[in-house]
């Protein structure tokens, strides 16, 4: 899967115009606030996902601009396609191969994508909600049942937890706690499975990048820490016995606080280097690199899966990496099509094959 051309009028701060992108690594550089970055969420928009930066729709619109529009050519399912996004007066428009979409999440999976970019960094640096996050979203990516299991195991834990609330002024309801906690158990076992096999794979793929990303000197690990201790996890029916016993074991802790004590919604990742934690104790290089490690090895996984190679889209990337690090980025990743920005010449001096995109004050030029 590759974008062949990439065009924009009215997007942001950027110039109207098209590029041509390589196949390999496409090195997008220039000072702050040029809009390198602008450049690269045109990409992700296009693959059917919102704004990695949590715009609006209407923050996209450049200013003194009524319109925006974003068009691209790519190769995928052995053809070429067209994916396109118009926005006009807030609204959002989608097309693909020029047929019109009932939204923009109709383009997902036509053209894939993995993006970093610095706010990923809470990954290892944030709490337990934004690696779940993580996780899930990269199941759904390759497992679109998943979505609909998760959003089962959460409607039914936000109704158990409203019951849990309730229960102190109606004894008599606690009696009706034993169906919800057989079907939360049920499900949650199943997401918990899912996760667990997961993040198997995902431990394997991040640890060989990163052995790369760091010559050999840092051993990445990264494990599914649940709720449920590992040695009851065998298998799906011991999970759900498991889980279910926590459930009744901890009913009357869970009556006087209100809420759901045991359970995937409690689960996290634990990732370490060496076998120190990178939250704890990892640089600001390390911890950059322990995410970028996962990001690509979600887009090889997503590859595996679909058979398709997703774009690898690395905002402000390079920064905070020795020139080693920097090095494996820009030359040793290239059998994909690859965006990165930067902003340090330095950098773009080390790369060996790719193409060069400059901007400046918006205007790409190359």
């Amino acid at each position: 899967m590759n974008i062949t051309s990439l065009g924009f009028e009215g997007f942001r701060n950027l110039c109207d115009g098209e590029i041509t992108p390589c196949r390999g690594v496409n090195v997008i550089y220039g000072k702050n606030a040029q809009g390198k970055t602008n450049l690269v969420e045109c990409i992700w928009l296009l693959s059917g996902n919102r704004s990695f930066r949590g715009a609006r729709d209407s923050e996209l619109v450049g200013f003194g601009r009524d319109a925006a529009k974003i068009k691209a050519e790519f190769f995928s399912e052995g053809r070429i396609q067209t994916s396109e996004i118009s926005l006009i007066r807030g609204k959002k428009g989608a097309f693909l191969n020029g047929v019109k979409q009932r939204s923009s999440a109709a383009l997902l999976g036509h053209l894939c994508a993995v993006v970093f970019s610095p706010e990923h960094l809470t990954l290892v640096k944030g709490g337990p909600d934004g690696r779940r996050s993580f996780i899930d979203g990269a199941i759904c990516q390759i497992k679109p049942g998943f979505k609909d299991t998760l959003s089962s195991y959460k409607r039914t834990l936000i109704q158990r937890n409203s019951l849990l609330k309730d229960i102190p002024r109606h004894p008599g309801l606690e009696e009706t706690l034993d169906a919800w906690d057989q079907r939360l158990a049920v499900l949650g076992a199943n997401v918990i499975r899912v996760r667990m096999k997961y993040t198997e794979r995902l431990c394997e793929c991040a640890s060989r990048y990163h052995m790369g990303i760091s010559h050999n000197s840092e051993r990445l690990n990264i494990d599914y820490a649940g709720t449920v201790p590992k040695e009851y996890c065998g298998d799906i029916g011991s999970v759900r016995d498991q889980l279910l016993k926590m459930l009744l074991d901890k009913r009357n802790d869970d009556i006087a606080a209100g809420s759901t004590s045991a359970g995937p919604h409690r689960d996290d990742l634990e990732i370490t280097i060496n076998g120190e934690s990178v939250r704890r104790y990892g640089s600001q290089g390390q911890q950059r690199s322990c995410v970028l490690s996962m990001k690509i090895a979600e887009e090889e996984l997503i590859r595996l899966s679909v058979s398709e190679e997703p774009l690898v889209l690395l905002d402000d990337v390079l920064s905070e990496l020795d020139s080693r690090r920097q090095d494996f980025l820009l030359n040793e990743i290239g059998d994909r099509q690859v965006f990165i920005t930067c902003c340090e010449s330095a950098s773009v001096e080390r790369l060996k094959g790719g193409k060069l995109f400059e901007i400046n004050g918006g205007k790409v030029n190359f």
